[in-house]
């Protein structure tokens, strides 16, 4: 049975262990573990210009954080569509950080494309949580979290 309840079509072999497991180490580099903490705990954009303006300010270490976790989470994915299992790439405990990460930016990222001129921006996340049962089924917990922990600090912040 797969996490969902259905059978696993999908076998994983200790060579998709071995990969996810790298892909984890790489997380644990110090300088990698303060950008994701930047983007758990306090990037928080509220609109596409929010993000536009720590993406467009090169050289600062927000900016660093941003592109390092955002390029981080690319890979991944790109990892995820050639070699890794899917059951284990989509299993929250290794990709929580992706769904929150999409949840953050997906209320406006049309708008967000739009304003930065480029209309793959997000989009390898995109395809792969939204393209997968796994992935939209996770992601469907997710994001109504984080839109709730949104309007919390939107809140408190007024």
């Amino acid at each position: 049975m797969d996490s969902l309840g259905g059978d696993d079509a999908e076998k994983t072999d200790c060579d998709d262990a071995r990969l996810i497991l790298e892909l984890y180490n790489l997380r644990r580099e110090p300088e990698m573990r303060k950008a994701r903490q930047w983007w758990l705990t306090t990037f928080w954009p509220n609109d596409a210009d929010d993000f536009l303006k720590v993406a467009m300010a090169f050289g600062s270490e927000e900016n660093n954080w941003l592109r390092q976790v955002g390029s981080y989470w690319g890979c991944d994915v790109f990892s995820r569509e050639c070699v890794v299992s899917e059951k284990l790439f989509f299993e929250p405990a290794f990709c929580g950080e992706l769904y929150f990460m999409f949840a953050k930016v997906r209320p406006f990222l049309k708008e967000l494309r739009e304003k930065a001129k480029n209309p793959d921006l997000f989009l390898l996340s995109e395809k792969a949580i939204l393209g997968s049962k796994l992935g939209r089924a996770h992601f469907a917990k997710i994001e109504p979290r984080v839109a709730m922990m949104r309007q919390q600090r939107q809140k408190g912040a007024a």
